[in-house]
């Protein structure tokens, strides 16, 4: 059985300061274990991402792999928002606006992170607590 089988992944870009900041956001409301972290960067996502159709050297948005199914983009921030504990899945809800209008605000916010908040020179390395969340 594979990883994707048993978590929801959530696969971000592993040098941006915002994405390290909404993973461990992630982290800290993922009270059910749903999911499973792991930087676009990783050799080990990269492996995963080859049972997909998606390039692996695809590092412009968020990720989420639920099973067979890829999400991107504000799609994927949504349902992971209705995973998490507390009112974030009210989140949700925004899903009834179509992608056209929303995934433009979310590549604005792609375009602008790294100036924004910043940028890594590496990728994050989990600590001896976020290392149960993270893709290995």
């Amino acid at each position: 059985m594979s990883i994707q089988d048993k978590y929801k992944l959530v696969l971000f870009d592993g040098v941006c300061n915002l994405c390290n900041n909404a993973v461990d956001f992630i982290i800290r409301k993922d009270k059910k274990n749903r999911f499973k972290v792991g930087a676009l960067q990783d050799k080990q996502v990269k492996e995963i991402l080859e049972d997909y159709t998606i390039n692996s050297e695809y590092l412009d948005s968020l990720v989420l792999i639920d099973g067979d199914k890829v999400y991107y983009k504000s799609t994927a921030a949504l349902l992971i928002s209705k995973n998490l504990s507390g009112f974030w899945p009210m989140l949700y809800g925004f899903i009834i606006f179509p992608k056209i209008l929303r995934d433009p605000i979310y590549d604005w916010i792609a375009r602008n992170r790294y100036k924004w908040f910043g940028k890594k020179e590496t990728c994050r390395l989990p600590t001896e607590e976020e290392k149960s969340k993270f893709i290995q």
